[in-house]
């Protein structure tokens, strides 16, 4: 199995339903905290509507916080032309554009239909391309939809195939709810990867049914290139009802072994975790960081 890129979404997707905004001094801390102990990419904020979104707030404030070099590692969520333009004046390289399949939840989360959202991708794209930079076509509800139900796969794969989204990088395809199942993700990214244009595949899973590890192995070994994960199972999406955390960053580094991560890593890791998690008043839901915490000395990995 090819190890995947981590992409730590603890600043955006994790932080979401905590209804908290962490300073900004704090975020810059968190981002090179990550960044040194060699996470690869980092999600970092949103361009969401403050009085929506409220822990996003200070997100272009963290922008201007980080240096060029960091801004390359890390990713904004952006919703229309509109967000990609306002970032990329401040700094931001890597956008994250999100829509949702289905259409009930494009509306409860960006007020418009999926269609709008569909036709505006090509302005974000072109604007993208002018600072250099590189965007994601994020599939929100891509397995099941809070309010419809189960999603087609060949309505996601449309999407993915519409000529007005040919230009993103990256796709990415988020099991918003965390119901999906192992088989299941790993047919939508043999799908993606088969029959919509060649481009790298990211798999952002959350873990209410407690298959957001499993999902993110089948996804990887189905052929994902990247791979979503917050710090302690932190989030969920606040149009989402029902929606819980993400699959953990611990769990799913622990699973994967990429040659940066070691004992002393994952210690570190579990660290920040633990304290920013007690900072938002969250329970940890890692488990591979109750692992480290435990007291089986012999092994390695406990933190001791």
């Amino acid at each position: 199995m090819t190890v995947p890129v981590l992409r730590d979404v603890t600043l955006r997707d994790g932080l979401q339903l905590t209804g908290k905004l962490l300073p900004v001094g704090r975020k810059v801390e968190v981002v090179r905290r990550l960044l040194a102990l060699g996470v690869p990419a980092v999600e970092i904020g949103s361009m969401a509507r403050p009085d929506l979104v409220a822990p996003m707030a200070n997100t272009m404030e963290l922008v201007a916080a980080l240096t060029p070099e960091e801004l390359r590692h890390c990713w904004v969520w952006v919703a229309t032309p509109r967000h990609v333009e306002k970032a990329a004046a401040a700094g931001v390289r890597n956008f994250q554009y999100c829509l949702s399949v289905s259409d009930s939840h494009n509306r409860a989360n960006l007020g418009r239909g999926t269609e709008d959202s569909v036709a505006a991708m090509p302005e974000a794209i072109r604007l993208t391309e002018s600072v250099g930079g590189s965007i994601q076509l994020c599939l929100a509800t891509a397995f099941t939809c809070p309010f419809d139900g189960p999603i087609d796969p060949e309505r996601v794969l449309a999407i993915a195939r519409d000529p007005r989204t040919e230009g993103a990088d990256d796709i990415v395809l988020a099991d918003t709810l965390g119901q999906a199942y192992p088989g299941q993700v790993a047919a939508l990214v043999t799908a993606a990867r088969e029959r919509t244009p060649r481009r790298r595949i990211v798999f952002h899973g959350h873990d209410t049914w407690g298959m957001g590890v499993a999902n993110t192995l089948a996804a990887v070994a189905a052929g994902a290139d990247m791979v979503d994960g917050a710090l302690g199972g932190l989030g969920g999406c606040p149009f989402a009802p029902g929606a819980s955390g993400n699959a953990a960053s611990e769990d799913i580094l622990f699973a994967t072994r990429p040659q940066w991560f070691t004992p002393a890593t994952l210690a570190a890791l579990v660290a920040l975790s633990e304290e920013l998690l007690t900072e938002l008043g969250e329970s940890n839901r890692s488990r591979a960081a109750e692992g480290a915490l435990s007291k089986a000395s012999a092994f390695e990995w406990v933190v001791g």
